[in-house]
């Protein structure tokens, strides 16, 4: 299963680099870690790296770690955070750099309605870029669907899908929505991977992201 599931992917990639290639269509290639450091204390740390193609032109490198407490059991997580992102637009063709660093405030609460494992996130963010300051607050709303399990158990296929809206504190309010969905496997209880596709709306457009995502939430604490 581990081996035709890795054989899709890789495959999946394939094609993505050739299309990507000739169209409008970037990639993200992303790794998630929120690792246990006490029985309430998380760490959260997570790359990006955002291409504007399937290769190597870079559109943001994304550096994002937080510590994080959980108000009950494994649940209700509020955390403090701070990202480093580089972003290397093109600007009437010129590509350009620049640099922002964010703090970042969120709450996340999990419930589970059968099947469905779903997933609420709250977070404030406040922008420090190279000639202004924005404060900015995103909602995500997610659901992962075990398929051949009932639960989400190592070697379950699942479905993942979500919906995150931005908003800003001032004027243009909306900044952008994203909608993804992605099939994903479980490894073992603290590894899993997706691979899926990502639509971005912004005001002024409309471009879709293949994104393939590796998940770790290996415990550092001694008890697990």
């Amino acid at each position: 299963m581990v081996r035709s599931f890795l054989a899709v992917m890789i495959f999946g990639l394939a094609v993505t680099a050739t299309y990507a290639q000739k169209s409008d269509l970037g990639a993200w290639y992303m790794y998630f870690g929120n690792n246990k450091i006490s029985k309430k204390l998380n760490f959260h740390n997570e790359i990006q790296y955002r291409n504007f193609d399937a290769g190597g032109d870079l559109e943001q490198l994304l550096i994002r770690t937080g510590i994080g407490y959980d108000l009950t059991e494994n649940n209700n997580n509020i955390l403090l955070g701070y990202g480093f992102i580089l972003s290397k637009p093109y600007i009437n063709g010129e590509k350009t750099e620049n640099i922002e660093h964010r703090i970042f405030q969120q709450y996340i609460t999990k419930q589970k309605f059968g099947r469905f494992n779903i997933q609420h996130r709250y977070r404030l963010e406040e922008r420090f870029l190279q000639d202004d300051f924005r404060m900015r607050f995103r909602y995500l709303l997610g659901f992962n669907i075990p398929i051949n399990n009932k639960e989400m158990l190592p070697k379950t296929f699942y479905g993942s899908v979500y919906n995150e809206i931005f908003l800003h504190f001032d004027s243009p309010v909306f900044d952008r929505n994203r909608v993804y969905g992605a099939l994903g496997y479980v490894i073992n209880k603290n590894m899993r991977i997706e691979a899926g596709y990502m639509n971005q709306i912004q005001e002024n457009k409309n471009r879709g992201q293949i994104q393939i995502g590796f998940y770790n939430n290996i415990s550092f604490t001694k008890n697990d």
